[in-house]
């Protein structure tokens, strides 16, 4: 309970200020805690953004992975995980803040927490295109394109999530059909067969 308290504050005070120019007398003052009983739960200030991070990137990744319904098409699979991302960075806008902007600015350790998560996040997505692939029996084309595409979705989502963050009156679900409109039709032709080619 304590330890969730004190990450709570440091995401907080983190996401407003950075990692460099966030204090620990803040993160203390947020959480409602001595400093010293930070440095016993969590660590020094680098041990605590390590930990937001590795806590952050989790949450997010399960949030995902719970909205992606498995008894569906891929592409439906891939819309309500997309509106999972989407509702997850609305309600945790610090979490998001913390994650894509603050950790890898500031790069080294931090950045690559979030790459790893990342990573996660692409092999998810490269399933579910080398799935709907087989199904159609183009497999090794599918098994060939699925991870390049995959980075190209990810890449895509995490933009818009922070387009998102300064026009939030777009919904979560408009959000993922805009992106499914522009990528999975795109990976449905590649996935047929009708590939476009320069003349």
């Amino acid at each position: 309970m304590r330890e969730r308290q004190i990450l709570d504050a440091a995401v907080e005070v983190f996401s407003r200020h950075g990692y460099h120019s966030a204090s620990m007398d803040e993160i203390s003052e947020v959480a409602g805690v001595s400093k010293p009983m930070i440095y016993s739960y969590l660590g020094a200030k680098e041990d605590l953004f390590a930990k937001c991070i590795r806590r952050e990137a989790a949450r997010m990744l399960e949030a995902v992975r719970q909205g992606v319904r498995s008894e569906l098409p891929p592409d439906m699979q891939l819309w309500h995980g997309l509106r999972a991302f989407y509702r997850f960075v609305a309600e945790y806008r610090d979490s998001w803040t913390v994650l894509h902007r603050q950790a890898l600015t500031v790069g080294g350790q931090f950045a690559g927490e979030v790459n790893l998560l990342r990573s996660r996040a692409i092999d998810m997505v490269s399933a579910l295109v080398v799935t709907a692939g087989t199904k159609k029996g183009l497999g090794q084309v599918a098994e060939f394109s699925g991870p390049a595409l995959a980075v190209s979705l990810v890449g895509a989502a995490e933009s818009l999530a922070d387009w998102w963050l300064d026009h939030s009156d777009v919904s979560d679900g408009v959000l993922a059909s805009w992106l499914m409109n522009l990528v999975w039709m795109g990976f449905n032709d590649l996935i047929e067969g009708d590939v476009w080619q320069p003349r």
